[in-house]
């Protein structure tokens, strides 16, 4: 190769840092928002059930009714993102936020917590499909293993702030005026977004007339976007316990009191942004991301394991359930990576849409199984099973990574 096709070699990454640095941190700002939103309802479970005489069944529920309605909405809104762009749907998903903690801060019983519930799923369902979409236009090839953790690192810290945030305010004021202050949290993201919205604008997928009928259900039939779905189904569900009922497992099992133990949970999310960022590199360097997330969350598994048989007491499992969500976490960019290997080109939205309603579905089956476990008062039982669950999850990526390959 002579000097002059070296000088005419394009750069690495023509495009500036600063450009991409700058979408992904609007795009992480909004997710972290949806995931702060997942928990609008579950750290004050405690105050409801007191207040309103609610069992778990009937708060599991709550949780089961917003993921229902986010995972059903969620498919569906993979194909408005992709025929109407990103950027507004994302908009339309923040106010739905902001409506939910408006009906939180009136609610005088069960149906005004459902009414919270739906309003919330209702926001939630589009974010993954319009997330990706945005990081996958918008972002340079080089650049995106970072982004995905950016991503999955600012959910994180959505979900970790979320219980400190409402369960303070309720500990200084009162749980009305918790949902008043997240109402103003909302208004400023959405501000924020608006203001720098031409940011966030995606090309829209245009539908040729000569088309065949169906084409745009085509990814359906590709067994890897099952497998997909299926590990999104169940690592979520996993998930969903530590969410919703680790708190409560705490208590009855150690005594431990509740500002503690809702703690625990944010530190499992902080844990888990700490290890998303480590595995943002991992991410951008590894080739398989299969086995990224396998062994991840195999060692996930073996620690939820560990806090199950109760030998660590409730200090020690406290911090070993922490420790969890750092070894979850580390997956998390790989996971994203995996989805996208399997995604055809031009359905970005349809399948991050379809594939990413198997973590609604999992977040709504779970409650439902697990809330029956604690009224029975199973409370290592419900551990126990969450880490099996996690453990079947790795069969999942091991299956989404021998397709990706075939593919």
């Amino acid at each position: 190769m002579n000097t002059a096709t070296l000088d005419a070699a394009p750069p690495a990454n023509p495009v500036p840092l600063k450009q991409d640095a700058a979408v992904i941190g609007l795009v992480g700002l909004a997710h972290g928002t949806s995931h702060f939103s997942h928990l609008l309802l579950a750290p004050l479970f405690p105050i409801f059930m007191r207040d309103f005489g609610l069992s778990y069944s009937d708060v599991g529920l709550l949780m089961s009714i917003f993921f229902i309605i986010s995972g059903s909405g969620q498919a569906m809104a993979g194909f408005v993102v992709d025929r109407i762009g990103a950027r507004p749907v994302l908009f339309a998903a923040i106010s739905c936020f902001l409506l939910a903690s408006l009906a939180g801060s009136i609610a005088t019983g069960y149906s005004g917590l459902v009414l919270v519930a739906v309003l919330a799923g209702l926001g939630n369902a589009p974010f993954h499909p319009a997330d990706f979409t945005i990081l996958n236009q918008r972002v340079s090839a080089p650049r995106l293993g970072y982004a995905f953790s950016a991503h999955g690192l600012t959910g994180n810290l959505g979900w970790a702030l979320a219980p400190a945030f409402l369960v303070g305010i309720t500990a200084l004021a009162d749980w009305r005026t918790a949902y008043r202050c997240a109402a103003l949290l909302y208004i400023a993201v959405l501000a924020l977004l608006f203001w720098q919205r031409e940011k966030l604008r995606t090309e829209v997928y245009v539908r040729h007339a000569d088309a065949p009928k169906g084409s745009d259900l085509a990814f359906m039939k590709l067994p890897v976007v099952w497998w997909c779905f299926a590990f999104f189904f169940l690592s979520t569900m996993t998930l969903a316990v530590v969410q919703s009922f680790a708190p409560s497992i705490l208590k009855q099992l150690y005594g431990v009191g509740v500002e503690a133990a809702t703690l625990t949970v944010s530190a499992y999310m902080l844990c888990g942004a700490l290890g998303m960022f480590v595995g943002g590199f991992v991410a951008a360097t590894s080739k398989h991301s299969d086995r990224v997330v396998a062994m991840a969350m195999t060692a996930g598994a073996a620690l939820l394991a560990l806090c199950a048989t109760g030998w660590l007491g409730g200090t020690g499992t406290m911090v070993v359930l922490a420790a969890t969500g750092f070894a979850v976490g580390i997956g998390g960019p790989s996971r994203d990576m995996m989805i996208k290997k399997a995604t055809p080109k031009g359905a970005t939205g349809r399948v991050y849409g379809t594939v990413y309603s198997g973590l609604d579905v999992g977040f709504a089956v779970s409650p439902m199984v697990f809330g029956a476990f604690m009224d029975r008062g199973w409370y290592a039982v419900t551990l126990g099973g969450a880490a099996l669950v996690l453990l079947l999850s790795v069969y999942a990526a091991i299956g989404v990574g021998r397709r990706t390959v075939a593919r």
